[in-house]
């Protein structure tokens, strides 16, 4: 059995001490970054003696199992250097030589000596003039590299190289250090000697997880096609491949997942099991799911990475030393409040992250991140995998890939965060703004300011509405003069009263630049002028296949679900899929006739068409199957102005004495508000929801509930409103994006890839808001309801052939017939 650690994390884990102090991570965890680009043009210019990205193992013996830290070397140098040895006097014995050696006076003799060098590499704006010597953690982690290397090819003696390079001139700067083995020996045993009791623990746990995982058993009666699933992601995780499954509800998705994710790493196929999700509703769902299966004798450890401004002790975050108590000294104390947690709890939920922080006082945001190490599952947001900035590199960054198995919910969800994830835009307005600011305080920062400022008005004069840009150079230059300045600022004066405005803007500019650098045919850069008059300039990630790609090849094997992942080529092909990766219809448990499915055949949403008459259309389909059925009913718009224009007639034609209670979705709802919006549907009546979404509600008896909901909103999917909590649903038009210049940048994009870009860019996007938001009303096996789509273009073949297997037998209705079609079905179900 072994322990497995990274190198990076070993040294940052053991060498740490001191405060959390943001305002020089800002200045430096940025600037101090590996710099992809750096690296690339530094191993470029290397001669054929370096060898670049070198993967380096050690397996080290701690007795009853092994200890195996791993990473990626920058680069290896081999020379070959010869050297002159001390002439020995004619008829003496050369020093070093076995035999008696006659030296011909005035002949020098030489010997050739094998040199070898470790050189990690950093990126960095900071001014390397004032840099005294390397990072102590960085000099640690290639010392690490320097011993794993000279001791699996014997040397002695072994270099190492610290190489900064500055981000924006390329200028480098080289700190060399050289060590005996033995020093390096004596070095990584003590570091191994500090880590020992984490390692142990981690051993006798592993123990315990796998002996149990041995004896756990499904936890329910299979579902038809269940177990068959399970075997499917059991078998994807063995041939380290992908799974693409479309899970309709009720399969159990969560725990048919969950489940083979466990057994696979009972045979050792697994290390690590990370469940990503968008909402916190289904990462509680997830949490749920493995304390069932603790509850039947599974032994496993999980975190929940929680938000940093929600897990927060501070009412507004400030992680340094002067703001918060818990940043001064965290890290002389986060070891022991780990330790404690490590030793007493398995499910490290934000409740016992919460409470160990308060007793040890540490950063619970941070606590929380470390816990992950020893997490035998790690619940959290897809962020942590696929964000370039946020993504968790204590696993990520080494290099090397990780036995991990990625469950990803909700897959569905993944195009447009991943699109969002590796776009970057810049306004012009804000360099201006930042500008006035800054001036009294930095003339540097304004200076460069004002030139990027330039770059963007030339741009601008020759933009027209929305423009594809072909080369930006000019204003990427600038922009990382701009990021040069600024660190220096951030550096230099910590106490600089535009500080804040000043990390905020540092952000996006570094976020553009990364962006840049990862460029290719999958972007398109334009600019636009926006309805408010600002110009911006965005890095657009159309296709964000190949990124998402790159993270998921961080582990064994990707599991990515959704109930709505249809038409499921599309979603393939935008997430990353590779030939020999599998696909799955899951099977489902439900009967298709329990949902009553209607289509309008004389009522539309197009733009066209939208009227006081076609309102009023709505609001009677409405009317005519609420009155057949008192119950509790959502509404699903493509707009918040149109869901007015609705609400609007209906209650003035058809509620005039208020026997349905109407409850609307407001544009911005906090999370009081959401739930008090919920809890009407669950029967709950002890929250004041009219002081939450400022509407008059009266609670009475045997009335109807009609939720006014937005499509593609939050009351529209990952909601599970189970029974009578939800019996009907209806959706207002097919879900199409807004035209705009984005939407149809992509559609060009797709036409030009071969495909058809109007389905990429606005049908599919729309039919997976229709689909989500008909699915609240089927959500178990005794659950029976009616789904209405109001929009006569969901019966052309087009739209036909979107539709999920279950939506067999559906019927197209008139406003006047709706009525007596859904009495029949209810008439055949109660």
């Amino acid at each position: 059995m072994e322990v497995r650690i990274s190198v990076r994390s070993l040294v940052e884990f053991i060498l740490r001490s001191g405060d959390i102090d943001n305002r020089k991570a800002a200045s430096a965890g940025d600037a101090m970054q590996e710099g992809g680009r750096i690296h690339r043009m530094i191993q470029r210019r290397m001669g054929p003696e370096y060898r670049a990205e070198v993967a380096l193992r050690y397996v080290f013996d701690a007795g009853e199992y092994e200890i195996i830290v791993e990473g990626r070397a920058d680069g290896i140098i081999t020379e070959t250097i010869r050297e002159a040895l001390p002439q020995p006097a004619i008829g003496e014995k050369a020093d070093g030589d076995e035999a008696r050696l006659t030296v011909t006076p005035g002949q020098e003799q030489t010997i050739q000596k094998v040199t070898v060098t470790i050189d990690e590499i950093k990126g960095t704006y900071h001014d390397l003039k004032k840099m005294k010597g390397p990072v102590p953690v960085h000099l640690a982690q290639a010392k690490c590299y320097a011993y794993i290397y000279a001791n699996q090819n014997g040397l002695s003696d072994i270099r190492v190289r610290m190489t900064y390079c500055h981000m924006e001139t390329e200028e480098i700067r080289y700190f060399h250090e050289e060590y005996t083995y033995i020093e390096l020996k004596n070095w990584f045993e003590d570091v191994m000697g500090q880590y020992r009791k984490w390692a142990d623990y981690s051993f006798r746990w592993q123990q315990k997880r796998q002996a149990s995982i041995k004896e756990l058993e499904f936890p329910f009666a299979y579902r038809e096609g269940q177990k068959e699933l399970a075997a499917d992601v059991y078998r994807t995780i063995y041939h380290k491949r992908k799974l693409f499954i479309e899970a309709p509800t009720g399969v159990g998705k969560t725990i048919s997942t969950v489940f083979p994710a466990v057994k696979a790493m009972g045979e050792g196929l697994c290390e690590k099991i990370f469940y990503l999700t968008a909402k916190t509703i289904t990462r509680t769902v997830a949490d749920d799911t493995i304390s069932l299966l603790r509850e039947r004798g599974l032994q496993l450890k999980s975190v929940i990475l929680t938000a940093k401004d929600k897990i927060c002790f501070l009412e507004e975050t400030a992680c340094n030393p002067v703001s918060c108590p818990y940043a001064k000294g965290h890290y002389d104390r986060i070891n022991e409040a780990m330790y404690d947690l490590l030793t007493h709890v398995d499910n490290y939920t934000r409740e016992a992250i919460e409470a160990y922080a308060e007793k040890y006082q540490v950063c619970p945001f941070e606590f929380c991140l470390d816990m992950s190490l020893f997490a035998d599952a790690v619940i959290c947001d897809y962020n942590y995998l696929f964000d370039p900035h946020v993504y968790l590199r204590r696993f990520f960054t080494e290099g090397v890939r990780g036995e991990y198995v990625f469950l990803v919910d909700e897959a569905h969800n993944l195009v447009e965060r991943g699109r969002d994830m590796y776009s970057a835009v810049l306004c012009k307005e804000d360099f201006l703004e930042l500008k006035k600011t800054v001036k009294p305080y930095d003339e540097r920062i304004a200076k460069n300011l004002d030139k990027c400022n330039k770059e963007l008005l030339a741009l601008k004069r020759e933009c027209e509405g929305c423009r594809v840009e072909h080369s930006i150079e000019g204003l990427v230059r600038n922009l990382t003069r701009l990021s040069a300045a600024i660190e220096d600022h951030l550096e230099d004066r910590e106490d600089s009263p535009v500080r804040e405005e000043i990390l905020t803007f540092y952000f996006e500019v570094s976020h553009f630049l990364e962006m840049y650098e990862l460029m290719d045919d999958s972007y398109v850069t334009y600019s636009e002028m926006r309805d408010d008059g600002s110009f911006i300039v965005k890095l657009f990630c159309v296709n964000p296949a190949g990124n998402l790609k790159n993270c998921m090849m961080r582990g064994r094997s990707t599991i990515l679900f959704s109930a709505t992942l249809l038409p499921i080529q599309y979603y393939k092909t935008l997430l990353g899929t590779e030939e020999g990766d599998y696909e799955v219809y899951a099977k489902s448990v439900f009967r298709p006739d329990k949902l009553g499915l209607y289509i309008g055949s004389d009522v539309t949403s197009r733009y066209t068409r939208r009227s006081d008459a076609e309102y009023y259309r709505i609001a009677s389909y409405l009317h005519q199957v609420i009155d057949k059925r008192q119950g509790n009913y959502m509404v699903f718009f493509p707009s918040h102005a149109f869901l007015q224009k609705v609400y609007d007639i209906y209650q003035a034609q058809f509620n005039k004495a208020g026997e349905v209670e109407c409850v609307l979705q407001q544009a911005h709802m906090n999370e009081e508000a959401r739930e008090a919006f919920l809890n009407r549907f669950l029967g709950n009546e002890d929250c004041d929801l009219q002081s939450l979404i400022g509407m008059e509600i009266e609670v009475e008896e045997e009335r109807s509930l009609l939720g006014f909901c937005v499509m593609g909103g939050i009351f529209s999917e990952g909601i599970d409103l189970k029974n009578d909590s939800l019996i009907g649903a209806f959706i207002v038009g097919t879900g199409l994006p807004q035209v705009c210049n984005e939407r149809e940048l992509l559609r060009q994009y797709f036409d030009g890839w071969g495909e058809n870009g109007f389905d990429y860019a606005y049908r599919y996007p729309g039919m997976n808001k229709v689909l989500q938001a008909a699915g609240r009303v089927i959500r178990t096996e005794n659950d029976f309801g009616i789904a209405v789509l109001l929009d006569e273009r969901f019966l052309s073949p087009a739209y036909g052939r979107l539709f999920p297997r279950e939506w067999q037998e559906w019927q197209a209705v008139t406003v006047d017939q709706i009525g007596r079609k859904v009495e029949r079905f209810w008439d055949e179900w109660l």
